[in-house]
């Protein structure tokens, strides 16, 4: 695979960077459409036409490297396995930034987070809850990643959530989880404090590509209409980070299309902007 702006970027060493990028190519419980497990590619190869200036700063100024992508073949918990080891090793140099693959591959980096960093919590940008106790009676289905982050006490926050299931709204309810779904984000005001005052400090992010509204990502599994926009993403992020730390983070579930070249760099512009937003906000 490249690496995440090789265009721009020399090669260098993880010791010298902030940002470890992990690619997880792994596809095995999508319900839709396919393809998730070329989205690291995809947005690797697409990192080579974005600007090194992000509109604010470089976060490139702290340092890129992009890691071997994780091996995906076998069963899916020895697939986890990997990935949290991967996310551990990477996290020893900087902060892991997670491309996926469908949004199960979310479980393997928030193992190794919880034992890097005990507690922390999860913001989590997505067009579904993910919190069945299990899909098709996989337990590890990316329907069902949120639900596992639960089992191991990561709070959660959900934005953009607009397709859940009546078993997800009983686990939002028993589990007090909080959120605010899209179509509130289309018709209130966003508050001056996104997160809740007891949330924890230390945030993982992840980010499902589904999140973002068809316009401006429509290469993934299942794109809901009604999603979030652009800018409001960055909003979105900007006040989640704000006063708070960032452990890692991942972009899931691109699934590349032939000729949809915008899908594939919108989700390298994402994945690049993300950093920015992380870079400014510990500044």
């Amino acid at each position: 695979m490249n690496r995440f702006l090789a265009s721009e970027l020399e090669e260098t060493t993880p010791e010298q960077c902030r940002f470890q990028i992990v690619p997880v190519p792994f596809e095995a419980t999508v319900s839709y459409g396919g393809g998730t497990a070329e989205g690291p590619r995809a947005i690797l190869d697409a990192s080579d036409q974005l600007e090194l200036w992000d509109g604010e700063s470089i976060p490139a100024d702290e340092g890129i490297y992009t890691h071997e992508p994780v091996d995906c073949t076998g069963p899916t918990e020895q697939v986890l396995a990997r990935i949290e080891a991967a996310v551990s090793h990477a996290a020893e140099y900087g902060l892991p930034v997670m491309l996926g693959g469908e949004h199960s591959v979310t479980l393997g980096a928030l193992r190794a987070l919880k034992k890097k960093h005990g507690s922390f919590g999860i913001v989590q940008f997505d067009a579904h809850a993910d919190l069945r106790k299990a899909y098709e009676g996989d337990p590890y289905s990316h329907a069902s990643v949120m639900h596992r982050a639960l089992e191991l006490e990561i709070p959660v926050f959900q934005l953009g959530v607009r397709a859940f299931c009546t078993e997800e709204v009983e686990v939002r309810k028993k589990h007090n989880v909080p959120h605010i779904d899209a179509k509130d984000l289309a018709r209130n005001p966003l508050p001056e404090t996104l997160l809740p005052e007891d949330f924890p400090k230390d945030l993982y992010i992840t980010f499902d590509v589904d999140g973002l509204d068809p316009s401006v990502i429509r290469a993934t599994g299942t794109p809901v209409p009604g999603g979030i926009q652009w800018w409001q993403a960055i909003t979105l992020l900007e006040k989640a980070v704000k006063g708070r730390n960032v452990i890692g983070c991942d972009v899931v579930e691109l699934a590349p299309q032939e000729g949809d070249h915008a899908s594939d760099f919108a989700a390298a512009q994402l994945t690049y902007s993300m950093m920015g937003i992380i870079q400014r906000s510990t500044k």
